[in-house]
């Protein structure tokens, strides 16, 4: 049985009482909001870093690592985990698309303390390249079983562009947006719709994909091929239309007692984050939103970790329960190891900034120690408490050494009020 269909027997396992303790929240308004489809619990059945995403918790942050075929290191990708679990993501997602992407995916099953989420399109894509010649070459029996092959691997979560459906692809054209299809999942699959003339497998045997995830106990992340890729075109028709159908998608799953979440654009100016992120969870049964960003403006790469952050707090504070990070090296190349960690920090503090902001029991206490910590001038307290310890006492040692701060030195407030 799925933990889903566990709480509908009228079971509480003991492994979620204890979850909801250290989610901080009462054990009946979780079995609630799972039951309503509003949380979903990532790493529950893996006991890998168990946590809830959805209504009543925190603003969980994933990050993304995963090699490309003109850079495959799996000692760069352990590089990368590593700077992701000390920047305390909540959750991490392989993106790999090079040859050797099942001994990535191995190793980051293997040393990851946290939910691991995959987009198995993309090993379906990287056999269709080896085997076929081509990654739109897709074969239907092959995807499935590179889906249940990563489901009994004990990969946490996946993510599914089943919402990229022949009837939108059928009306896309090249003047139908600025930037076109910007996901790869989603411009594989319309390729391969193109090409075929046949419809997306995932969601023609969407069954199908639920019997696995049912199997498995596996949450099924519903992508969002269609988000847009410029601020241009946001909520557009062919997003709005996708997140239509992923809507469907998500009654389907929990009827059959699958667990999913919705992801979202994507690239969204700052005015429009607010109405995006209620529309979305509107036509999507309020189920938990897991956003890329989203990122406000394009002209900023290198940047773009802040331009997301902007988008990723506004949209925590309007309803989004999941923040996917994005590195400074967003639009420029694959990112390294320091490139995660400043991406992790940036969504981990919009994130915080949204749990404030929604009200949530505790959330202000972090600031409140803080603060306490800094009227009395306690160096140790403010960077043992603060979001990066490590940065924090480094730049503490360059800029003050071990004394006064060189700010304001002896017109220091607090100095200066006390004496």
């Amino acid at each position: 049985m799925t933990l889903l269909q566990e709480l509908r027997a009228g079971k509480t396992p003991e492994k979620l009482v204890s979850l909801a303790e250290s989610e901080n929240i009462d054990i009946e308004e979780l079995k609630k909001n799972i039951l309503s489809g509003e949380a979903v619990a990532l790493g529950y059945r893996t006991g890998r870093g168990p946590m809830i995403v959805g209504k009543g918790v925190t603003t969980k942050v994933n990050a993304n690592i995963g090699a490309s075929t003109l850079c495959s290191s799996i000692d760069e990708e352990r590089d990368k985990l590593m700077a992701a679990l000390g920047a305390r993501a909540d959750a991490v997602m392989d993106l790999s698309l090079a040859d050797n992407i099942v001994e990535i995916r191995e190793m980051i099953l293997e040393k990851s303390t946290v939910p691991v989420g995959t987009v198995p399109i993309y090993e379906a894509a990287t056999l269709a390249r080896i085997r076929r010649g081509a990654v739109i070459k897709l074969d239907d029996e092959e995807f499935f079983d590179v889906l249940e092959r990563q489901m009994a691997e004990g990969v946490d979560f996946v993510t599914v562009h089943a919402g990229v459906v022949k009837k939108l692809v059928d009306r896309f054209d090249e003047d139908a947006r600025l930037e076109g299809i910007v996901s790869r999942g989603g411009a594989i699959t319309a390729a391969y719709i193109k090409k075929t003339g046949r419809e997306n497998p995932l969601y023609e045997y969407y069954d199908r994909l639920l019997d696995l995830a049912e199997k498995y106990d596996c949450v099924l992340s519903l992508g969002d091929g269609m988000r847009p890729g410029a601020i241009k075109d946001a909520s557009d028709f062919f997003e709005v239309g996708e997140q239509e159908i992923l809507g469907e998608l998500q009654e389907r799953a929990f009827k059959r007692g699958v667990m999913a979440m919705i992801e979202g654009p994507g690239h969204v100016p700052l005015h429009l984050v607010e109405k995006s992120v209620k529309r979305i969870k509107k036509l999507t049964n309020n189920a938990p939103l897991y956003l890329l960003g989203p990122i406000v403006t394009d002209v900023a790469p290198g940047y773009d970790h802040i331009t997301s952050a902007i988008g990723a707090a506004h949209a925590g504070m309007a309803g989004a329960d999941f923040i996917c990070y994005v590195t400074p090296s967003e639009h420029l190349g694959l990112p390294k190891a320091e490139d995660v960690h400043q991406g992790v920090i940036a969504a981990r503090i919009a994130a915080h900034a949204a749990d404030i902001a929604k009200g949530l029991p505790g959330a202000e206490e972090w600031d409140r120690q803080i603060s306490v910590a800094r009227k009395a001038l306690d160096w140790d307290r403010q960077i043992e408490l603060s979001i990066d310890p490590e940065r924090s006492a480094r730049v503490r040692q360059e800029r003050s050494g071990g004394g006064a701060c060189t700010m304001c030195a002896e017109y220091c407030v607090f100095l200066v009020l006390k004496d």
